[in-house]
């Protein structure tokens, strides 16, 4: 971007038959920076949509180490009830230990498919992005969102906190009809979290709606709060029943 702003200076110039007084410039200057930040912002936003996909492709070959660098050095990893991890490094030992060997084995399928990212960038170099995500892993397949947060280091942007609450888990054979998991927990399998989990809840058949990072585009307010009873009772049954 640094070369960006002599380069359409030089256009600018060029293209016009006035003459180039000290008000023209300045005009022309503010102009340029304002096209300037538009293109920032819109790389930004490409670079920021895009984190979610490469995520999920390293994930479909269990490309645990390239997962992993996608985090800030002080990034959080907290994925349905498991707890959160904190560091990179942990993220990978979540990776790497919790999930099996990196790379692609036979009789093993892991497919991460993502959908309907919503971003929102802010100006101090941070952004959050809203997603879905139907998932078929080691043992079962499973629908999941996304909130996460990201951060803007030494120009590249990187995942600062990835949360992934489960809608709905089940084993391939019986299926979310019949039979669900709940939810995960710390202690369902290796390695233990550095901290419990951020927000306990049920899956389905009880229900949890993940906050809205964002507002409503047309009036501007904020989405409700999540319904207290959710994750609280199981099946999602009315206190009266």
């Amino acid at each position: 971007m640094s070369m960006l702003k002599p380069a359409l200076l030089a256009v600018l110039l060029s293209a016009t038959a006035l003459p180039a007084h000290a008000d023209d410039l300045g005009d022309v200057q503010a102009s340029l920076d304002k096209l300037t930040d538009r293109i920032e912002r819109l790389q930004d936003f490409s670079e920021v949509e895009d984190l979610p996909r490469y995520y999920s492709y390293y994930v479909d070959k269990a490309q645990w180490r390239s997962v992993a660098d996608l985090f800030a050095e002080d990034g959080i990893l907290e994925i349905g009830g498991r707890g959160l991890f904190i560091g990179r490094e942990r993220a990978f030992e979540y990776l790497r230990v919790g999930l099996g060997p990196i790379g692609p084995r036979d009789g093993i399928i892991i497919d991460h498919q993502n959908f309907s990212p919503l971003t929102t960038l802010h100006d101090d170099g941070t952004a959050e992005v809203r997603a879905i995500a139907f998932v078929m892993g080691l043992t079962g397949w499973g629908h999941n969102y996304y909130e996460n947060d990201y951060v803007k280091e030494d120009g590249v942007w990187k995942i600062k906190f990835l949360h992934g609450p489960f809608n709905m888990y089940a084993s391939y054979k019986e299926g979310w009809v019949d039979h669900t998991i709940v939810n995960t927990w710390p202690a369902k399998f290796e390695p233990p979290p550095d901290l419990p989990p951020s927000v306990m809840y049920l899956t389905y058949p009880s229900y949890y709606v993940e906050p809205f990072h964002y507002p409503n585009p047309v009036t501007g307010k904020p989405m409700p709060q999540p319904d207290p009873r959710a994750g609280a009772l199981a099946y999602g049954q009315d206190e009266s029943e």
